[in-house]
């Protein structure tokens, strides 16, 4: 996929999330790409998967690549279960089984797996759907921290 490609469905991903949260991504202010910076330097997660029955990742961020230890392509061609142990993957469903009722969904903590099968912790998680401006779902958003506690200052802009 072109970085243009990626580009563009992060502002898609970033309009849903504003949608659903009255918030765009955070960011630092005065960054002259904003969706460049939030694909190749937020330091959080952003991704995305598509609508299907059992939905392969269709966007993944700079920083979720290097958590999942995936390159680019190999993680759009994983079914996104896949991206947590099988023994976490009830608790992964019920996650997106609750996005799918309430839109959106805060807070959300949990364990997921790398490439190599190594468990890393996922922390203040949002899930979102993706919709169209008709209300049809295309896929679901996850923005996450790796890092428990440490933040940076980034602003939320609208």
């Amino acid at each position: 996929m072109s970085l243009e490609k990626q580009l563009n469905l992060l502002k898609q991903i970033d309009n849903c999330f504003l949608a659903l949260n009255g918030k765009k991504l955070p960011s630092p202010l005065g960054v002259l790409d904003r969706y460049l910076w939030l694909h190749e330097k937020a330091p959080y997660s952003i991704l995305a998967q598509g609508g299907e029955e059992d939905p392969y990742f269709i966007y993944a961020n700079n920083y979720a690549l290097s958590c999942f230890k995936y390159s680019l392509d190999e993680i759009l061609s994983l079914p996104a279960k896949l991206s947590a142990a099988e023994e976490n993957r009830p608790k992964r469903k019920l996650l997106f089984d609750k996005v799918a009722r309430e839109g959106i969904v805060y807070n959300y903590n949990g364990d997921r797996v790398d490439k190599y099968q190594n468990t890393f912790r996922i922390n203040d998680t949002i899930v979102w759907q993706l919709e169209e401006n008709d209300g049809e779902v295309w896929g679901q958003g996850a923005l996450f921290w790796s890092k428990e506690k440490e933040r940076p200052r980034l602003v939320y802009r609208i």
